[in-house]
């Protein structure tokens, strides 16, 4: 054995920690932004800040200015060289050769490193409380305050009036005007982020019971067994690597009934598994506590299947629902700048299935999300989150086609989080059903026999798949699947997977919905970079997929919410179903927490490692033996499987004339050009944005991590 000096030694220690401090310490010296005297009567407008429903037409007039307006959140802005240097650390985070690598802060770390200076901290609190509001919550991250306040106090400071909007036989509130600031506090503020009650959206969709039955008439649920064979869990599961020790988040917008959770692993046996725990926490802030438990809402289904799920692709592992009540600010945001900002660390996954479409997303909502997947990161945490469940259409759901043009889901596409889509099975397409499923069930209702070849998924008549299976040559046209009768009354939809490039991440649209107007996309990530990534210059989702269908191909995910969903009391097949990517992502998200339990320690952002591996399997023409289509003859050394059947397409209405190919007809198909048809999108050989790098081997991922992820000596926080 050989032998190290103990002096050798010490000055090795002694100069990676000098050099790791270092560049830790670059930012601690904050320049202070706010330099000038308050000045009320100049003023700047923080832009992009209106919802595109507050219209004269959806006014119903201004509210009392007694209205509270509760927990509000201030996003500030950090100087463009502390930006530079927040990013550099972040690579280097992600970078084996650096001192830095997987020295993972502490958020109280990350607010002296890259929060404002204290004195402009001091000087916004000031002016807010000035006007009137408390100031409940300065974040230790630097660059968050909570406050409350009334509508009244909004309009004196802010000069804009929160008004009643009547929109979709709905009661909402909003502001009328983008809220205007002192120039003074301007370099330091990035803006308000929300002043309305809208809502996101969940990314899940119910069983959808065709009358036009494709290919076949029997039904075979996905339940736990079968991922667990599918996606090469039990291999895993056999070497005791099943989620012992590890905690997923789940971010929710209601509480769970415990006793659904204990159900489902009742009868989909996970119960075999030691360790499975279940806790249900309302995150709270520090100062006046801005987080109230939001009870069971409309969202209770959506938190049922994310636990639930999550629960069986690592049924050893803590699965915590964290949870907040909406205030104007959506309370899932609330729970996760609680958690990221705790004096104890956060947990190391964390998975969200709500969104809205990134063109209908305020301009500092879409900003606070970035902000707080980017402070996760450097904390260690690996956050996933739902590519959407409109198809390429976001801004469309839940219409029945598109007419504001290509649009994906907003807070998925960040730089610092894992956007994962959703596939369908492909057997039922390619009549092998009985290739990959037994005829009959396993006491714990599973069938699948093997990997299944797969598929986008998308219900609608615009993907060649259904069009092909209803009999036409094309879903375009007046002689096309989504112009004739059955193709228009039955598969006439937007629901799918979604993807896209980022092209509203920034910026303000001049169209509601629409790309258009100011609007940017994030820069593509340095890390996304494999064969098939578009040379678009911006963020392209998804990154990876799971299967997340509904019912088009004859299956879907069983889940039990008795609360608002049904019964759990008979057979699978008589609960609830469902498909979405809500069930891709925190299932994604498990199977992250089992890399964690093999590499010793959070890994941050998964996706420097997902691409780099995904470079080896495909290199510069792709792998045959890793296609999706092979089904059970893939070979067994696959990372991922590679779909390239099928597409993510969507109907539209072209008389928008937005990304609309409709040569002939009522209805055309979602196209990157109007004149051509170029699918908006299909899966190809590598990456697609129909489903981003593939679906996963869990077994590979797991034991392949270390080749491009080395365990780091202080992978520990």
């Amino acid at each position: 054995m050989r032998v190290v000096s103990f002096a050798r030694f010490s000055a090795i220690a002694l100069a990676l920690f000098i050099s790791a401090n270092v560049a830790l310490a670059e930012g601690a010296h904050t320049r202070a932004l706010i330099t000038s005297p308050v000045n009320e009567g100049s003023r700047v407008t923080l832009s992009g800040n209106t919802h595109p429903a507050a219209t004269a037409e959806n006014d119903r007039g201004r509210v009392s200015d007694s209205l509270p307006m509760e927990h509000l959140q201030l996003l500030l802005r950090r100087p463009v060289e502390q930006d530079r240097a927040l990013d550099k650390y972040i690579t280097d985070l992600q970078t084996p050769a650096s001192p830095n690598y997987h020295r993972w802060l502490s958020a109280r770390e990350f607010g002296d490193q890259y929060g404002l200076a204290k004195s402009d901290v001091d000087a916004i609190s000031n002016w807010l409380q000035g006007h009137g509001f408390q100031v409940n919550v300065r974040y230790s991250n630097g660059v968050l305050i909570d406050f409350s306040g009334t509508a009244g106090m909004v309009r004196d400071a802010f000069q804009t009036e929160i008004h009643y909007l009547q929109v979709k036989s709905e009661t909402h509130i909003s502001n009328m005007s983008d809220p205007k600031i002192p120039a003074a506090l301007a370099p330091g503020v990035m803006g308000i982020v929300s002043l309305n009650d809208f809502r996101p959206h969940q990314n899940y969709r119910k069983k959808t019971d065709f009358t036009t039955i494709l290919n076949g008439s029997t039904f075979y649920l996905v339940v736990p067994g079968d991922l667990a064979t599918i996606y090469n869990l039990n291999p895993l599961f056999s070497e005791g690597i099943s989620g012992q020790g590890q905690t997923i988040v789940l971010i929710e917008d209601s509480d769970m009934r415990a006793n659904d959770w204990h159900a489902f692993r009742q009868t989909f046996g996970l119960n075999s598994f030691k360790g499975g725990n279940l806790i249900q926490v309302n995150p709270a802030s520090s100062g006046t506590n801005n987080c109230k438990d939001p009870k069971f809402t409309g969202a209770n289904e959506e938190a049922s299947l994310d636990v639930e799920y999550a629960s069986a692709a690592a049924p050893s592992a803590t699965v915590e629902l964290a949870s907040c009540a909406d205030t104007t600010t959506f309370g899932g945001l609330i729970a996760i700048q609680n958690l990221l900002n705790a004096s104890s660390a956060p947990p190391a996954v964390m998975s969200m299935s709500y969104s809205l479409c990134e063109a209908e997303s305020g301009a500092t909502l879409k900003a606070a999300f970035n902000s707080a997947f980017q402070q996760a990161v450097t904390e260690g945490v690996s956050v996933f989150g739902s590519s959407g469940d409109a198809l390429a259409s976001e801004c469309d759901r839940p219409f029945p086609a598109s007419f504001h043009g290509i649009a994906i889901s907003g807070w998925t596409e960040t730089p610092y989080n894992v956007s994962v889509g959703g596939t369908d099975f492909a057997d039922t397409f390619m009549g092998e059903n009985s290739t990959y499923w037994s005829a009959t069930n396993s006491p714990t209702f599973e069938s699948a026999l093997s990997y299944v070849p797969e598929t986008p998924w998308d219900d609608s008549c615009a993907t060649q798949l259904v069009s092909t299976a209803l009999g036409f040559l094309t879903p375009y046209g007046s002689d096309g699947a989504c112009n004739s009768t059955v193709g228009f009354e039955e598969f006439l939809n937007t629901v799918g997977a979604g993807g896209g490039p980022s092209e509203c991440a920034t910026g303000t649209p001049s169209v509601g919905g629409v790309v258009s107007g100011t609007c940017q996309g994030y820069a593509k990530p340095s890390w996304q970079n494999v064969l098939g990534v578009p040379n678009d210059g911006v963020r392209d989702t998804p990154d990876v997929s799971l299967f997340a269908a509904n019912g088009v191909w004859a299956h879907y995910y069983p889940f039990c919410a008795t609360i608002g969903g049904g019964s759990c009391a008979g057979t699978p097949d008589t609960w609830p179903g469902a498909g979405g990517t809500s069930f891709s992502s925190p299932i994604m998200a498990a199977m992250q927490s089992l890399v964690n339990q093999n590499a010793g320690g959070r890994q941050g952002n998964p996706n420097v490692v997902y691409y780099a591996l995904a470079n080896t399997e495909y290199g510069t023409t792709g792998s045959t033996d890793c296609n999706s289509t092979l089904g059970n003859a893939t070979a067994s050394t696959c990372v991922f499987y590679d779909v390239t059947l099928g597409d993510i397409v969507a109907p539209c209405n072209s008389l928008q004339d937005r990304n609309c190919y409709d040569p002939s007809g009522k209805i055309g198909v979602l196209s990157t050009s109007n004149s051509s048809f170029e699918p908006a999108y299909a899966a190809a050989t590598g990456y697609d944005m129909a489903t981003g790098i593939g679906t996963v081997n869990a077994f590979n991922l797991v034991h392949q991590w270390s080749t491009a992820a080395p365990k780091a000596a202080w992978d520990k926080r």
